[in-house]
């Protein structure tokens, strides 16, 4: 059996969205990219920054969620969190 690692030298961008005025909202991962932090640039300092951490861009969440299962109360960020209400 193969054991993975936590591998801190692999760092991962989502970007979640472009806003009008070229501001980049994307989370930010290092070593896993389900872990995250979410950040707001201006496009410049985003392409920037990707650049200097050698980041891997990830694709969006496709996944489907079951909304009555119990993980599905943690499975949000703060960008939903402005445009839905929770429990």
């Amino acid at each position: 059996m193969t054991e993975e690692t936590f591998n801190i030298t692999r760092k991962f961008v989502r970007v979640i969205r472009v806003l009008p005025n070229g501001m980049v909202e994307f989370e930010f991962a290092i070593g896993e990219p389900d872990m995250a932090v979410e950040l707001i640039m201006p496009k410049a300092a985003f392409d920037e920054f990707c650049a200097s951490n050698e980041v891997e861009f990830v694709a969006g969440k496709d996944a489907e969620i079951d909304s009555e299962a119990a993980e599905a109360d943690f499975n949000w960020n703060l960008h939903d969190a402005t445009d839905r209400r929770f429990r």
